[in-house]
C-alpha cells in the first residue's frame, strides 16, 4: 500500500541568479560542478541560467576539472562550502569559501566570505579590482616623486627642502588615495 512521497531539495536563492547573470555579462564562464545527480543539477542549471554543468562528480573530479581548465589557460575561481569542494578550492587560482561552509573548505580557500550567498563574490572581485586600480595610482604618485624630485634635488636644480615637502605631499596623497577604499561599495 502506498503511503506517500517525500521530496527534498535545496532552494535556489534569487540572488544567485542575479550574481550568475552579472558574471556572465562580465564575460565570466560559469560552470557548476556538483556531486548531485544529473537530474537535480539540470534543474538547478535551468533555474539559474548556467550554460554548463558537470554533475555526479567526486571531490577529486572537481579538482581535475579545475586543473584541466587551468591547463587550457583559463584563470579559475572556485566557489564552494563543503568538504567535497576543498581539493578544488585549493587547486583554483582563487578559492572562495562561503562562510557557512566547513572549516576545511574555509582553510583551503584563498578568500572566505561571511554568509552563504554567492552574490557577495562579485563584490569581492569588484573590491579587488578597485584595490589594484588604487595600487597603480599610488605607484604613479610614488614614482612621480622619485623620478622627478629626487634627481632635481640631487642636481641642485631645486632646493632639497622642496623635494622633502614634495615627498611628504606624495606620501599623504598615497595615504588619502588608499583610504578611499574604506568606503567602497557604501
Amino acid at each position: 500500500r502506498f503511503l506517500g512521497i517525500i521530496g527534498v531539495s535545496d532552494t535556489v536563492k534569487a540572488t544567485s541568479y542575479e550574481a550568475i547573470n552579472a558574471w556572465e555579462k562580465m564575460g565570466v564562464r560559469v560552470i557548476m560542478l556538483t556531486g548531485d545527480n544529473r537530474r537535480t543539477a539540470e534543474a538547478v542549471r535551468q533555474k539559474l541560467g548556467i550554460s554548463e554543468v558537470v554533475a555526479e562528480v567526486l571531490p577529486q573530479d572537481k579538482e581535475k576539472k579545475v586543473s584541466e581548465l587551468k591547463r587550457q589557460g583559463h584563470k579559475v575561481a572556485m566557489i564552494g562550502d563543503g568538504i567535497n569542494d576543498s581539493p578544488a578550492l585549493a587547486c583554483a587560482d582563487i578559492g572562495v569559501a562561503l562562510g557557512c561552509g566547513t572549516d576545511i573548505a574555509i582553510s583551503a580557500a584563498d578568500v572566505m566570505i561571511v554568509g552563504s550567498g554567492i552574490d557577495s563574490v562579485k563584490t569581492v572581485f569588484d573590491i579587488s579590482a578597485a584595490t589594484m586600480r588604487n595600487v597603480r595610482q599610488n605607484l604613479i604618485w610614488a614614482v612621480g616623486y622619485n623620478v622627478i624630485c629626487i634627481p632635481l634635488a640631487a642636481a641642485g636644480i631645486i632646493n632639497p627642502s622642496i623635494a622633502a615637502a614634495a615627498m611628504a605631499l606624495s606620501s599623504n596623497g598615497v595615504l588619502l588615495n588608499a583610504l578611499r577604499l574604506k568606503n567602497y561599495g557604501k
